[in-house]
């Protein structure tokens, strides 16, 4: 068995192939991040002769390279099996370890070209391992989603969101196909991981983070996201997959669709603004004040508010409903200070300023016009 010498050093430089891929882009901007790193990045159309430069060079690669929908079938060995073969025989000629990961995928477990051609990359691999112990560690990666994947090609998820925030339509056969997923920042982290633990043989490992879901529940999940700019209704967009997708449906915005108006009610009081709503954790508004102009003046049951001025100069009035006790506090934009309006007290605000007043306002639920939970009532 031939035993290859690791080269890795402090100052690393890291060959990507398929670096103009969807996962490559992705991958070169978080390298990009790491001052001690260097990227050396391979692409379609580069030969073989430069691949060996590349590999000469490199203390760890990377190997993101592959075909999947090719008009010739013939693409599939010749990118997804030569080109990993080529990359081996590079890495052997220069008689030093030098980590490799391999993105693969799940279909090597199937009988189709592309699955064929994945599996037959992989036993190339393995074959290489065993001749030279070489540190490698192979991934059978699901279908992968998030920003700068290409839609209409052979990502659902890019397809359903780059369509629907387009207004275009989609096409679903059959919506209870359950896919399996992997969200690109998952993906590149665990590449990254990979690379700085790898060791002398071959792992196979798995994406720690996946996800499931219909192809139904995807579109309608999409579609969500697309009306919430109207109902100003947000999803719970703040873990797991709801927040991938949401975060990937964003991308596919064009720059006209970055802004979007909000409705807009004004009376002699000053505006007033609804900028987003939750399903269980209420809504963000805000409101202007003139000088001299009191908002309020009713009490909840059960409804709470939070206000903070955000410039101007007011002051808020409580009274208790039932004893009768009163308490006022002045707030300014200079002093970033939250009020909370409390159940069974009634409030009112003023601008006491010279200027405009502008407060932000949360309210724990989402206004019900039947059931407002709000009593008129003079303080």
């Amino acid at each position: 068995m031939c035993k290859l010498k690791n080269n890795m050093s402090k100052q690393r430089t890291i060959l990507v192939t398929g670096a103009g891929g969807f996962i490559g882009k992705n991958l070169l901007v978080h390298l990009s991040e790491q001052s001690d790193t260097k990227v050396l990045s391979f692409v379609r159309g580069d030969s073989d002769e430069i691949l060996t430069s590349m590999v000469e060079k490199a203390d760890a690669i990377l190997h993101l390279a592959g075909e999947n929908r090719p008009d010739d079938l013939a693409d599939f060995a010749r990118v997804n099996t030569e080109l990993t073969r080529a990359l081996c025989n590079a890495i052997r000629a220069t008689g030093r370890n030098i980590p490799l990961i391999f993105a693969s995928s799940t279909q090597a477990e199937h009988d189709n070209p592309y699955g064929k051609s994945k599996l037959a990359a992989e036993q190339l691999i393995e074959a290489f391992v065993t001749e030279t112990a070489n540190s490698t560690v192979v991934y059978r990666l699901p279908c992968v989603f998030g920003k700068w994947c290409k839609p209409n090609y052979n990502s659902v998820v890019a397809t359903f969101c780059h369509n629907i925030a387009r207004g275009l339509p989609i096409q679903i056969n059959d919506a209870c196909v359950t896919l399996q997923l992997a969200y690109i920042d998952d993906v590149v982290d665990e590449l990254l991981r990979a690379l700085d633990a790898a060791k002398p043989g071959l792992l196979i490992a798995e994406i720690n983070q996946t996800y499931s879901i219909t192809l139904g529940q995807l579109s309608e999940q999409i579609q969500t996201f697309q009306n919430c700019r109207t109902s100003l209704i947000s999803e719970r967009v703040g873990k797991g997959l709801t927040r991938a997708l949401y975060s990937t449906y964003l991308s596919y915005l064009s720059t006209e669709q970055f802004a979007y108006d909000l409705p807009e009610h004004s009376d002699e009081r000053g505006i007033f603004v609804e900028m987003l709503k939750t399903p269980d954790c209420g809504q963000f508004s805000f409101f202007t004040l003139h000088p001299g102009i009191t908002r309020g003046s009713h009490y909840h049951h059960t409804k709470t508010e939070k206000f903070l001025v955000v410039s101007g100069l007011a002051r808020m009035c409580f009274r208790q409903i039932i004893s009768g006790e009163t308490y006022e506090v002045t707030i300014s934009g200079d002093k970033p200070q939250v009020i909370d309006t409390i159940p069974g007290w009634v409030h009112d605000i003023t601008n006491i300023g010279e200027t405009e007043a502008i407060i932000m306002l949360w309210a724990n639920e989402i206004f019900d016009r039947q059931r407002p939970d709000c009593i008129p009532c003079e303080v």
